[in-house]
């Protein structure tokens, strides 16, 4: 993964000669505030089998990117498609595009021109139908931890947040301070909130401080 400024948008380019794809971010209110980082539980326990391992990983990949360059990020596309074992020609059928269109056509990204791409910070919960289309024991869980989210005490959210800051300001990343809290029997959706909390204060302060340097 290479980081430059942006290329100049070539609408004459053809896909099979793409060899780098600028990601931006792809702005919802909503969704922001009430979606689920790719990186999360949530993400990997009822997202992974409806958008597949490679667009999953691709979603989580570029979360990491954009983290480190919010105004976004030029990805060099046979270097991502190492990193995910996946292979790509820059072909439309290829591996690698075909787990892009697939984050496209769920939602979580879009196209905003040849070679720049704009993807969800977020991703939103599962749809009824989705959820139909879980195993009886993925529907239960989930169900369970939609109920967690609506009756989650304050002062539990509070201290979530506050053990989840503490890992992640200690160096855990996304998904390990999420399986801490998990092992420590805080709530599914109360641990997935208060690392999402936690881990976007720890970005902002890290943001703040390379502008000040």
């Amino acid at each position: 993964m290479s980081v430059t400024p942006p290329v100049a948008l070539n609408p004459t380019a053809e896909l099979p000669k793409l060899e780098f794809l600028f990601i931006e971010r792809w702005p919802d209110p909503l969704l922001d505030r009430l979606g689920h980082d790719p990186r999360s539980r949530y993400a990997e326990k009822y997202w992974l089998g409806v958008l597949g391992p490679s667009t999953t990983w691709f979603l989580r990949l570029c979360a990491d990117a954009l983290d480190h360059a919010p105004g976004g990020v030029q990805l060099e596309l046979t270097d991502v498609a190492h990193q995910l074992g996946l292979g790509h020609r820059g072909g439309r059928n290829s591996p690698l595009a075909r787990s892009i269109q697939r984050a496209c056509r769920f939602g979580a990204a879009r196209a905003a021109g040849q070679d720049t791409l704009q993807v969800r910070s977020r991703i939103a919960p599962l749809n009824r139908g989705q959820i139909e289309r879980l195993t009886p024991e993925l529907q239960r869980d989930h169900a369970k931890d939609v109920g967690e989210r609506a009756t989650g005490a304050p002062t539990e959210a509070a201290r979530a947040r506050r053990l989840a800051l503490s890992l992640i300001e200690c160096g855990d990343g996304f998904g390990e301070a999420e399986r801490q809290l998990d092992s420590w029997q805080v709530p599914a959706v109360l641990a997935a909130d208060a690392v999402r909390w936690a881990w976007d204060r720890h970005i902002t302060a890290a943001q703040t401080a390379g502008y000040a340097a």
